[in-house]
């Protein structure tokens, strides 16, 4: 299957030798070279014969810009795939791949009767949390504490151990359909909130996580560890009292970083939160 954006990228699944090599060296190059958990080219290839997905999106010269890569097979009795791994090169960041990657793989899997997709994604990076709840429409299923150990050996783990949000992905709903068939106004903006923060609804829970969890890290280890720290309690807690995750959105910080330009909020300037409902007859997986 091929698909190619108005951009002239082309999304299609890996084929040849030199795809999956570069799948590879894509990983290296986003969780770094001692990355413990690279995926190998002849298990990418068995994947693919097994139904799951190895596709790449590729610029008018044929270099591999980003790729996606997951495993098919049955969760609760049910056909489901995994979505495993998503990266892009950082040169080609910011041009919403990371979403034409996630819609190609649904178009594959819809044509073989998968109904949900699962993958995981830490909670505290709020530019994943946007894209996989308000762009996707995907939701957090589970809260796994270091789910994939304490040191994977990339760069992107260090420090803060690997806590993740399994999400479900309702990929033939009319929900999803919306947001991925409806165009850009089916979601919210990078700019407009999906909904208003409200701590006095009943029943509802807000925990909120740091614009840039990233920067902290290199900052103040020890602030981000107490970001980890608090909000793991938070989710733990809410989700054992029947609490569901029900959506992630923003507000602007009444007081901003003194240090911010002046004009427009930027993306530091605002507080993340994620809604949990309490919802009768709400059953967790």
């Amino acid at each position: 299957m091929r698909k190619r954006l108005a951009s002239g990228i082309e999304l299609r699944n890996a084929s040849s030798e030199e795809d999956y090599a570069a799948i590879v060296d894509l990983q290296r190059q986003t969780w770094g070279d001692s990355f413990d958990d690279a995926v190998p080219p002849p298990m990418l290839k068995i994947s693919q014969k097994m139904g799951g997905v190895v596709a790449g999106a590729y610029d008018e010269a044929g270099r591999m810009l980003g790729f996606i890569y997951g495993m098919s097979g049955f969760r609760f009795g049910e056909r489901a795939h995994w979505s495993h791994m998503l990266a892009v090169t950082r040169d080609a960041r910011g041009l919403g791949l990371g979403r034409e990657l996630k819609a190609f793989q649904r178009e594959l899997l819809l044509e073989l009767g998968v109904e949900t997709v699962y993958w995981t994604y830490d909670p505290l990076v709020a530019r994943n949390a946007n894209l996989n709840l308000n762009r996707l429409g995907a939701l957090p299923v589970e809260y796994v504490e270091d789910m994939y150990g304490e040191d994977t050996g990339s760069i992107l783990h260090s420090g803060l151990g690997t806590d993740r949000f399994i999400v479900a992905w309702p990929i033939g709903s009319e929900r999803v359909a919306a947001l991925m068939e409806g165009g850009p106004a089916a979601g919210p903006t990078r700019d407009t909130p999906p909904f208003p923060v409200d701590e006095t609804v009943v029943n509802t829970a807000w925990v909120e996580v740091p614009p840039k969890i990233g920067s902290i890290l290199r900052a103040s280890p020890e602030d981000a560890a107490a970001w980890r720290r608090r909000t793991r309690t938070q989710f733990q807690e809410h989700l054992e009292d029947g609490y569901a995750v029900t959506g992630f959105t923003w507000r602007e910080n009444p007081e901003p970083d003194a240090g911010g330009d002046a004009g427009a909020p930027s993306v530091s300037d605002r507080r993340y939160y994620y809604r949990l409902q309490k919802l009768e007859g709400t059953e967790t997986q």
